[in-house]
């Protein structure tokens, strides 16, 4: 899995930064990331040098193979902040499809004449 990280021209302290966006990432996608072939992350500060609330802005993309890209944003006041809630925004994402994608492929194996959906009911 490979980590791209871009930065807008208001972010300081790009190389350490782009370490602990390494981290982050491969903490948080460990479990899937047999499944994507890239992340990329980009950091903006959305008002530049003058202070806001939530300004600052983390947008992560992952590559999935053989699928299409999927992206999620998360704002927060700072950009340790929007890293991790783009962090788990995207584990939840990326949890959901792989997770549709296997019920689907599941379920295309159940053998004809059998309603995958029935309730199970235990026997006497």
């Amino acid at each position: 899995m490979q980590i791209q990280v871009n930065t807008d021209s208001n972010i300081v302290g790009r190389d350490a930064l782009q370490t602990h966006v390494g981290d982050v990432v491969k903490h948080a996608l460990h479990r899937v990331h047999t499944h994507i072939t890239r992340v990329e992350v980009y950091l903006s500060d959305e008002n530049g040098n003058k202070s806001g609330q939530n300004d600052k802005r983390c947008v992560m993309e992952a590559r999935l193979e053989g699928k299409k890209p999927v992206a999620v944003t998360h704002h927060a006041a700072n950009l340790h902040q929007a890293i991790d809630g783009a962090a788990y925004k995207l584990i939840r994402l990326l949890d959901s499809n792989l997770g549709r994608a296997h019920a689907q492929k599941t379920r295309a194996k159940v053998p004809a004449g059998v309603d995958a959906d029935a309730e199970l009911v235990a026997a006497d």
